[in-house]
């Protein structure tokens, strides 16, 4: 009966309803359907669970605070009505956690015009990181260029690989795009002098149409030591998968979107040696407190959730936008959020580095965490150990 409990409550967090005056109403335009589902409903799962804790803290003053999940399937054009929904006819205070970049770009019009706060979308795109910061749209995590600028350091200082030794395999679209284009700027601050020099390869968004892209790997005059991926867990599991079936010895590096723990599940336990970069702390390591809190709630709440990485990803979002409601005086606004947010500083959430959010700062980690595919799980790894996993030269 209490696991039934702990289901109907943070359920009810995500249903449709009236808004009431005695709740604050947050939003968010996710993958609950189609090949990203994993993705969209672990975030919108981690994000309940942290308004869950804050209501349990006794919310805003006595007001409830409420997700509405609309299901987009990671396309953008379900996105756009989505975010018109939310904005104009539900009136949320916040969008939070919306999944992918394709769909992030859809949103930013709507944004723009109803000036209404874009927070912590779980993508790494450069788009919504411009300097100086568009006032309405505000990171939480890490992005796919400091990602993938810490795996070619390690790639090139530590494992010894000339920048024209690593390929890209990329998604036909934005994500993908921001990902490469991350990637060759990495590159050439590690003399990268000629990009056609770079073998990049890609797939269409929503499909495990991999083939072609692993044929043209595999017919390259130089085959490649290393392969970063930015894509989303089901194609990269079967390119990786089909790769070493046809004798491809490549390191395979990922970006934190493919969803470590779901492309650990759809590898198994016979291949090792793929690299995650990861935007929080392993879910495992409770010595901080924000982990700690994570897995109590859980247990407290939703014990039929997994603890993966991207669930502890909208679990802080929503821990943060709570941090910034508190400092609201009355009821929030959409600009007092967002002036509240531009006013936490430097602060502690328990993630070990200190968060900085301001005027000039609409990005609040910058922490990368690498994590190696061992036994069928994603384990803390060191970048020290990289040498290890580099095939030798042809």
């Amino acid at each position: 009966m209490h696991r039934l409990f702990a289901c109907l409550l943070l359920a009810i967090l995500t249903l449709p309803a009236p808004v009431r005056a005695d709740e604050v109403l947050l939003g968010m335009s996710t993958a609950l359907s189609g090949p990203t589902a994993e993705l969209g409903n672990a975030m919108r799962d981690g994000v309940s669970l942290g308004l869950a804790r804050l209501n349990q803290e006794g919310g805003l003053a006595g007001r409830q605070l409420r997700l509405l999940a609309l299901d987009d399937g990671y396309e953008p054009a379900r996105t756009a009505p989505n975010m018109r929904r939310l904005i104009e006819q539900e009136q949320v205070l916040a969008v939070i956690g919306n999944v992918g970049t394709p769909t992030a770009i859809a949103s930013l019009p709507l944004i723009r015009e109803h000036r209404v706060l874009f927070f912590a979308p779980f993508t790494g795109a450069g788009v919504l990181r411009r300097q100086p910061p568009e006032r309405y749209v505000i990171n939480f995590r890490a992005s796919y260029a400091q990602e993938i600028a810490a795996m070619v350091t390690a790639l090139v200082e530590r494992g010894n690989l000339r920048p024209e030794e690593i390929a890209f395999f990329t998604q036909r679209d934005g994500y993908g795009d921001a990902g490469f284009a991350g990637g060759l700027a990495a590159l050439r601050r590690h003399g990268l002098a000629d990009e056609r020099q770079v073998l990049h390869v890609r797939y269409p968004r929503n499909t495990l149409a991999v083939e072609n892209a692993l044929a043209d790997i595999l017919m390259a005059e130089q085959i490649p030591r290393a392969i970063i991926m930015v894509g989303t867990y089901a194609p990269c599991a079967k390119f990786i998968r089909l790769a070493r079936e046809a004798g491809l010895e490549s390191l395979f590096l990922n970006v934190s979107f493919v969803g470590g723990d779901f492309l650990a599940r759809a590898l198994g336990e016979e291949i090792t040696g793929v690299i995650v970069t990861q935007v929080v702390p392993h879910p495992d390591d409770r010595d901080l407190p924000i982990v700690d809190d994570f897995r109590t709630d859980l247990d407290a709440f939703a014990p039929y959730i997994q603890p993966t990485f991207v669930a502890l990803e909208g679990y802080i979002a929503a821990r943060l936008i709570g941090r910034a409601l508190l400092e609201v005086n009355g009821k929030p606004s959409r600009e007092a959020l967002i002036e509240a947010m531009e006013g936490l500083g430097t602060f502690d959430l328990g993630l070990g580095p200190m968060l900085r959010l301001d005027s000039g700062r609409h990005q609040a980690s910058e922490e990368v965490w690498p994590t190696l595919l061992r036994a069928g799980k994603m384990v803390p790894f060191a970048w020290s150990e990289i040498t290890t996993l580099i095939p030798e030269a042809p």
